[in-house]
């Protein structure tokens, strides 16, 4: 069986700083196609792109090769505040979840994982909108100078709960994400025929991407309606970019459907499995 034993060279504070470090580093490394994704979730103005190699090199000849990483700040500022949250809240429902003994099972664990993810997404969600707003708005004529420009004009145009405008959407795709972390969990040992204490390292590679294949795919919908919900304004040149109008969540879902058909719903599936994969590189 593997074991894993703490560095004793490193801090706490060093660890964490690591971490951030980390993640700061494989988001800037994916945020051309994190910005392939969220455009071709959005659709609009731009038109349709065949792929996230052809909605990056037209972003990169229209507003050039630094709007590839619209957006990448607020990305990279929101991890520490947001892994923060996560924990705390992963260690409040691990406590709710575990029994008299002492004990929690494998799936209550997934349950309390899945759990502080939405409590963490939900707090820092106008970080994510003011994310999207970024990523769509034309980089040679901005609506937004920068992050706290972007805050300060979204809330005062636009109001408080406009910082908000989708959030249900990541409760809703939340439950799916949930089934999907369970489904291949369980299946993980029919699918190599061993224990899962005995699984190599590219297994584990192997059982990361896949369970995070599961999950996106199957929670995707419901990400490409709130960042349609996200990116739309009156108050944006084409309010936003959105390909569709619409008065709230249901009727996005029924636009997109309408017009474009159901497969439109995994607009930019692609770039963001390819992100995924680069981001759990061992």
């Amino acid at each position: 069986m593997a074991t894993w034993r703490r560095d004793g060279r490193l801090t706490g504070g060093q660890r964490l700083l690591c971490a951030g470090a980390a993640g700061a580093l494989s988001l800037t490394v994916t945020a051309p196609l994190e910005l392939a994704t969220v455009l071709a979730q959005v659709g609009g103005a731009r038109g349709p792109a065949r792929g996230p190699w052809a909605a990056g090199l037209r972003v990169w000849r229209a507003e050039g090769p630094r709007a590839l990483w619209k957006g990448n700040a607020v990305a990279c500022l929101r991890l520490f505040p947001c892994s923060a949250v996560q924990l705390a809240a992963y260690r409040k429902f691990v406590m709710l979840f575990t029994d008299d003994l002492g004990h929690i099972s494998q799936w209550s664990s997934i349950m309390a994982g899945s759990l502080a993810g939405m409590v963490s997404t939900i707090v820092m969600y106008p970080t994510d909108l003011i994310k999207t707003r970024l990523i769509v708005q034309n980089l040679l004529e901005p609506s937004y100078r920068g992050i706290l420009h972007a805050f300060s004009t979204v809330y005062q145009q636009e109001g408080f709960l406009a910082l908000y405008r989708g959030v249900s959407l990541t409760v809703l795709g939340a439950l799916p994400f949930s089934a999907g972390s369970l489904l291949v969990y369980i299946n993980l040992e029919k699918l190599w025929n061993g224990p899962r204490d005995r699984f190599s390292p590219l297994q584990n590679f192997a059982n990361v991407c896949l369970a995070a294949g599961v999950t996106q795919t199957l929670s995707f919908p419901f990400d490409t309606v709130k960042r349609k919900m996200q990116a739309q304004s009156p108050h944006l040149p084409h309010h936003g970019g959105v390909d569709v109008h619409f008065s709230g969540a249901v009727d996005c879902f029924r636009q997109i459907v309408k017009a474009q058909g159901v497969l439109a719903l995994w607009n930019g599936l692609t770039a963001n499995l390819l992100k995924l994969s680069f981001c759990h590189l061992p």
